[in-house]
């Protein structure tokens, strides 16, 4: 299966409050997180229809950064868009706060079905979308916390939660306590899937380990961005938390007697030297070993994992917050790519489907793993979200799948 960058799609968290042009802590929306989350959306799409990691090359080093680390970054600021929506910089309270509560509960419940519905494309996509519904049903309780308060406990999470998912599928692989789970799941039922048992430990976007990205996105959320010392503060915690999680496992990984061979025999002999920072290493193919905690690779669902993907997500936050703050002129030139960051939902969605009609309703060579054949068909998805997003978001405050959703919640009004 593919990873998904998304998602992936972020998504919406994928869509916010109207545009503000100003970066000071308020419900507006921030150009530099469109910029983030169009670049996560750019990483998506490399991991889907662009070349092979193993062309080699800076190409190569280009496309493996991106795999993991993008849905990382989409995770992270699906957090940061939740707090928008329940109030930034200070949660609402009364009614609106309880609306506001509701209008996140409402798209969870629809990301949830839109994640069920594209995964019958059968596109090899792992859709992050469903994952999504049920991870921001998990955090909204905490969403009125402050950013010290997130923080420690997606950090609490980053370490802990590894280690019970690891157990927790040990026993799932040893036992049959999840099959009588499945067996009565009327969403199992529905969708021909584990249900929640997928979405909770058994699945690619696990909620168990996904939770604190979510939360690190919301504790940034807190901060007050438009200060420098701020934006700086929170590079150098990205680069850090970088630092503790692939320099931590590469560390692990060759001071751990027969760390490596185990990772590599469990792998069926995948490049376990790798497996510090890239998914080149693959994944376990019956039962996985205790040395599989030590890995760092993006999806290995490990504590090393969390941490590294989480700095380099927010090295890139604070990066494009930087230069929307600092760049005017660069900020202009990738206007394009902070359009697509707008409507980011939509431009997830849409890969999907024009991914699922060029190879099984117009079949078109999509050739993987061999040349760079794949890589103009990446660079005309990458255009083609640029061109409709930036036609789009000169009308429309929202993209279509995002007023589809603010249309959706506006039930939430009649909350008292």
């Amino acid at each position: 299966m593919t990873h998904d960058a998304p998602p992936a799609a972020q998504a919406a968290a994928l869509s916010e409050p109207p545009q503000d042009s100003s970066c000071a802590p308020s419900t507006g929306r921030l150009i530099g997180i469109d910029l983030a989350r169009g670049l996560a959306v750019l990483g998506m799409y490399s991991a889907h229809v662009g070349p092979d990691v193993s062309v080699g090359g800076p190409m190569g080093f280009v496309l493996e950064a991106a795999r993991g680390r993008s849905s990382a970054l989409f995770a992270l600021l699906a957090g940061f868009s939740l707090v928008i929506m329940t109030g930034r910089p200070r949660p609402r309270t009364g009614r609106a706060g309880r609306q506001a509560a509701a209008r996140v509960a409402i798209r969870a419940v629809l990301f949830t079905a839109l994640g069920y519905a594209l995964n019958t494309l059968d596109t090899q996509v792992d859709v992050i979308l469903s994952f999504y519904g049920l991870l921001f049903l998990t955090v909204l309780p905490l969403h009125r916390l402050r950013a010290a308060t997130l923080a420690l406990i997606a950090a609490a999470g980053a370490l802990a939660l590894p280690q019970i998912l690891y157990a927790l599928r040990r026993s799932i692989e040893e036992g049959t306590w999840a099959d009588s789970v499945i067996q009565a799941d009327p969403l199992a039922g529905l969708t021909g899937t584990d249900g929640i048992i997928e979405l909770l430990f058994t699945g690619e976007y696990p909620v168990l380990t996904w939770a604190p990205f979510l939360l690190a996105g919301m504790a940034v959320a807190r901060l007050d961005l438009s200060r420098p010392r701020t934006r700086s503060r929170l590079a150098l915690t990205g680069a850090v938390l970088a630092v503790l999680g692939y320099g931590g496992s590469w560390l692990a990984l060759h001071l751990v007697p027969r760390a490596l061979t185990a990772i590599s025999s469990a792998t069926g002999g995948g490049p376990s030297s790798s497996a510090w920072w890239s998914d080149a290493v693959g994944e376990p193919e019956a039962g996985t070993p205790l040395a599989w905690l030590l890995v760092a690779a993006p999806h290995s669902q490990t504590t090393f994992s969390i941490l590294g993907n989480t700095g380099i997500a927010l090295l890139v936050v604070a990066g494009c917050l930087t230069a929307a703050d600092r760049l005017p002129r660069l900020t202009r030139m990738a206007a394009p790519l902070a359009a697509v960051g707008k409507m980011a939902l939509t431009a997830y969605v849409l890969h999907i489907v024009a991914l699922w009609l060029l190879t099984d309703v117009w079949p078109v060579a999509l050739v993987e793993n061999e040349t760079l054949s794949a890589l103009p068909v990446l660079l005309a998805f990458i255009a083609a979200a640029m061109l409709a997003a930036t036609l789009w978001t000169r009308t429309f405050r929202r993209g279509p799948l995002e007023q589809l959703l603010h249309v959706a919640t506006r039930p939430a009004q009649v909350i008292k």
